[in-house]
This record gives structure tokens, sequence and C-alpha cells, in this order.
């Protein structure tokens, strides 16, 4: 690398954060234009005079640059489970205390007591100190065993942890290996240690449910980068102490679940799926994941389509397609006749009438199938437990598959609207913050990751064209003209866009400072709202009414909110209070009437979701 080229990469980082703002995603329709070859192919080009460094080094024209940086965005990983160890109980030299429940236990239980240290169970660190400090101490009592057998207490625990699918968990995860029901004559020792290795095991897995019910099974920050939360903390010590104590172990475990009535709510549209499953007596339409059918084309999955069409197309579409439609066989020819009917039936559905049956004409005609709404669910439940148990009366949820921010106050949704979030190469995040700031005509100051990728490519090629665009670069601290940095070799660059008609922030931006440099703003390219499908920004949040959202952040009205922008100036103001926001991904989500709606998954997040749910059951099992 020549040493121009460090100076520049150098630059580069360095230009993240113009004067008095925060660095941002948005851009401007204006500068995208230029960028990607649009509209600023009519702005005439000007004559560049020589850069400051390029006078006295020759610029450019001396010689080919190296191939330009790109900065890329978080990675997902391949998902570790957390690491588990081998429990071992210390059996204490000195007998139970006087007057403790173990000097009260039978010959049995006192005979199985001394084979505790001898079980080979696993489980993770912070569950394994739980359960060696239990059984450790002589004065603390079996709570699932009874010296003879599994105890009433241990088989109600069983069942429960067995229903851990009706809150979105997975049986398997807490399975335990029973002991056998009888003794062996020739090894009178073995079920003995056989129920010691139930009950420590049978332990660890209702802790390990105890935390997984708070907090989750898995943790987000080690799908992707795109995940940013601090695990929860969740008390175990207490649970084996409570559990023996109480008169009904199932109630207690039901009790650890969350409470929120966004939970309740996913959670009973979880059953109602599983009870339709049961009770259906028809077959749920199916089309091969996948299926990509144009007219002309034989394959195989023409008899999903036209079966799917056969049930879902409107009373007119199959009167008029009747005898196309009786007359199919099941063949695999994609006829015109059948084109002639799945063009029909997309025009009824607003879709391109083209014949071609790809992802939207199969949504058209198929819904989300129950089992894809129980896999959404599933992830839903488990997501919603990485949030505080209360997301409080006042707060801003966004969620990203439903491009729509909602303002919740005193517990009751107020506002909705539309948004634009992250394209799919450059995604929002999913965290929790604060609102702290409303800014006012604000500057734009170019992130890092828009300068790199996208504005440095066009100022090779014409350094002068942020001078047109009226974009102000300070070089070393001094404001200069874009035409009079050499950007092939420089650093200390700063790049902002003042405020004005064309800012890509618009009127305002509604701050929740944090590390990922998103925030919610307007945004001059209001046609973006008008699509179904709205990732498309480079990561920040585009509100649709940002007046409105505004006013319910700050406590005041439409009217205010205008007057400060109409006075010009660029003026940041706080919030009266500190606000919640999360910033939130759930393709499954109830509305304000509590009913489940579901979104397409649109950075195929639930995917990474479901291949750690996966890999923490596969740790999770008993090691052979």
């Amino acid at each position: 690398m020549t040493r121009n080229t460090k100076f520049v990469v150098t630059a580069l980082l360095a230009a993240t954060t113009a004067v008095g703002t925060l660095p941002g995603e948005a851009t401007a329709t204006t500068l995208l234009d230029l960028l990607r070859g649009g509209p600023g192919r009519q702005v005439k080009q000007q004559a560049a005079p020589a850069s400051l460094e390029s006078q006295a080094r020759g610029g450019l024209e001396m010689g080919d640059p190296e191939p330009l940086p790109k900065i890329s965005g978080p990675q997902y990983y391949t998902y570790k489970a957390e690491a588990q160890r081998a429990i071992k109980i210390k059996l204490p030299v000195s007998e139970p205390t006087a007057g403790s429940t173990e000097t009260q236990a039978s010959p049995e239980v006192l005979g199985a007591r001394r084979f505790l240290s001898d079980v080979t169970v696993r489980a993770t660190d912070e569950v394994a100190k739980t359960v060696e400090s239990y059984y450790g101490n002589p004065n603390k009592p079996l709570i699932w065993t009874d010296g003879e057998g599994i105890s009433p207490r241990g088989r109600a625990m069983i069942e429960a942890l067995a229903a851990a699918d009706t809150v979105g968990l997975s049986p398997d995860d807490y399975a335990v290996a029973l002991p056998a029901e009888t003794a062996d004559p020739a090894d009178p020792e073995k079920r003995q240690r056989e129920l010691m290795t139930f009950e420590v095991a049978l332990s660890a897995k209702v802790l390990t449910y105890v935390q997984d019910t708070a907090r989750g099974r898995i943790d987000p920050n080690k799908i992707s980068g795109y995940y940013d939360f601090k695990r929860k903390g969740v008390n175990i010590a207490p649970v084996l102490d409570m559990l023996r104590m109480s008169p009904d172990v199932a109630a207690y475990l039901r009790n650890r679940d969350p409470k929120s009535p966004q939970f309740i709510a996913l959670r009973d549209e979880l059953a109602r799926l599983k009870a339709e499953d049961a009770a259906a007596t028809t077959q749920a339409i199916t089309i091969t994941p996948g299926t990509l059918l144009k007219p002309g084309q034989s394959k195989p999955e023409t008899a999903q389509v036209i079966g799917a069409l056969k049930q879902v197309g409107s009373e007119a579409l199959l009167a008029e397609h009747s005898m196309a439609l009786n007359a199919y066989t099941g063949t695999p020819e994609y006829t015109p006749e059948l084109v002639a009917a799945v063009e029909a039936f997309q025009k009824e559905k607003g879709l391109k009438p083209d014949g071609v049956v790809g992802p939207a004409t199969i949504r058209a005609m198929t819904g989300h199938s129950n089992a894809e709404k129980i896999a959404k669910l599933q992830v839903s439940l488990e997501a919603i437990r990485w949030l505080p148990a209360d997301l409080g009366q006042r707060y801003v949820f966004i969620n990203q598959p439903a491009f729509t921010a909602y303002y919740v106050n005193d517990g009751k949704e107020q506002l909705a609207m539309r948004v634009v979030v992250g394209s799919k190469a450059n995604q929002t995040y999913f965290f929790q913050d604060q609102i702290e700031t409303v800014e006012f005509n604000p500057y734009w100051g170019v992130p890092k990751s828009i300068i790199v990728n996208e504005m440095l490519p066009k100022l090779r090629a014409d350094p002068s064209y942020l001078d047109r665009l009226g974009y102000e670069v300070s070089y070393g601290g001094r404001k200069v003209a874009s035409s009079q940095v050499d950007w092939n070799a420089t650093h200390a660059v700063d790049v902002r866009q003042p405020p004005g008609g064309d800012n890509a922030l618009g009127e305002l931006k509604i701050l929740f400072p944090n590390e990922h440099a998103i925030y919610m703003h307007d945004t001059p390219s209001k046609s973006f709202f008008k699509r179904d499908m709205r990732a498309l920004s480079h990561g920040c949040v585009r509100l649709a009414e940002p007046r409105v959202m505004a006013a319910a952040v700050m406590g005041t009205t439409v009217e205010e909110i205008g007057k400060q922008i109409a006075s010009g100036q660029n003026r940041a103001v706080q919030v009266p209070q500190k606000i919640p926001v999360y910033v939130s991904y759930f393709t499954a989500w109830p509305n304000k009437d509590g009913v489940v709606e579901y979104y397409d998954d649109v950075y195929d997040r639930d995917s990474h979701t479901a291949k750690a749910f996966k890999a923490t059951t596969d740790a999770r099992a008993p090691r052979a």
C-alpha cells in the first residue's frame, strides 16, 4: 500500500462526525442520483481546480490509485451454544444437623444420597454451581425422588417441562432420562445411582428453564452483530428451595413465564394455531418453497399451483376459467389456458398479471401456513424475552418487518406510522435505547460507510461535485472546497450537508444516542412510503409523519413543531422526559387490539434464530 493510499484510508475512517451532528445514515436523493449514475449525469461537469495536495504531487493523473476500500456491516455467525461442564457434588464428611429434614429421611433416601457424588450430569456453569451448592448441603432434602422412585412432585415437574412448547420453548431442552422402575437384582445399587442422576438432572433442567423463560434460551448477540442486548441476569439461587416448599411445582414454573400483554397474546395465538391444526379435517394448501413457474414450463409444482388456485380463487374466476380448471388432470405442463387463469388471479390480487408464479403469487395463494405462523411465533416468543419484562407505559416501538413505528402512552397505542428501515445490505439493528433529543433543521454528517462505499468512487472521478450540491467539506479543521481536496491521498476530512429542502434528514431527526448511529428522521424521499416493502435505507428509520412523532415525544403539538422548523435554525431540544425506544424485529406481533399479525422476514433473521435453537438443543442433549 502506498503512503498516499494510507492517508486516504485514514481520512475516510475519520470522516464520520460533522460539527453539531451525530453520524447518521440516510442520503439525499440528489446525492444518491449522482452516486448511482441517475439524474446526476445531467449535471454539466465543471473543470476541477488542482487540489491543495495534488498541486505539489501531481494529483491523480500521476498514476492509478489502489483499489477502493469498502466498509461492510455486521455478519451472521455460526451459533455456539453456552458451554456446559460436569456437575461435581462434594458430599460433606459431617452428618446432617439435628432437626434437619435429612435426619428424618428414610434409610433408602440416606442410602441413595451417597451416590450424589457419582452423577454424570452436565449444565452451564451458573446452573452447575447452584445445583452443587444445594446438594452439597447435608441439610437439604431431595426434591424429585424419595429413595424408592420418582416422587409425585418429580412427576408433576416432568409433565410441566414437557409443556414448554406452549410458551415457545422446546421440551427437548428440558428432557431427562427416567430411572428404571425396579431395582436390578444383580446390581441393587444401580437404581439408586440412576435415581440420583435423575434428581440432579431434573434440578439442572428446571433451573435452565427458569433462566430461559425469563431471558430467552439463546444469546442474540451470538447470532449476529445486528443484535445489541445485555443478557439478562436471572437469580436462580433460591429456586430449588422454593420448589421443594411449593405445593404445586407446575404452577410455580408457569408463574415464572413472562406476563406482558404482548407475550400473552403471542402465547394464546400459538395455542389457537396448534388446536386448529389438531382439529383440521382438510389438508392445508402447500406449494413447495422456492417454486418459480413460468408460462410454457413443465414442472411438478404446476399441480400444487392449480390445486391452490382452485381452493382460493374467487367464484367469478373459477366460473370464467372453469373449462381449463375442470379439465386439468395434474400434469406438469403449464399450458396457456392455465396461465390465463393464474393471470386472472394475479390481477384480482393487485399483482403483475404475467402468469409467473413466484413468491408474491404463492403468498397470495397460500398466505402464511399454520406451520409458518407457528415458527414465527416461536421466534417472537423468544425475542420478546430479550426485552424488558415490562415495556413501560410510554414508549416508541419500531417493528422492522412491519415497517411501522408506534407511539404508546398510558399503556395504549396512540400513534402508528409507516417507516422505511435499512435495506438487506444495510440492516437496521435490533436494540433498545432512550429518546433524548429532537433536532430541528439538522445537518447531515456523512457516515464513513457512505463516504467510503459510495462517495469516494465519484469523488476520485469528479472532486468538485460536492461543491455543486452544496455540501460542506472540512480539511484539517478548515473549511475548503471539495475540489481542493485530493480524494486519493488526504486526511482529517469531514463532510456534511447543511439544512435545507434537499437535506437527507429532512426537517428533523429524533435522537437516541447509540453506537450504531441509528435514529429516526424525516426524508425528502416521500414516495418510498407508498411501497409495501420499505427496507430501503442505509440503516436509520425514516418516518412518514416526522412532525407527528416529534410532537408526541416532545409532549407538544404539531403546530409548535412546525414553528421550530419554520425558524430555519439548526437547533437541538431535549425531550422533557427520556422515552424508551425499542428498535425491534418481530415477524409476529399483536396489534393494538391484541390480534397477532404476521410479516415477511425481510432480513432472513428468523432462520438464523431457528439454527441457534437447534444448536442449543443439541448442546443440551445428554452425552452418550
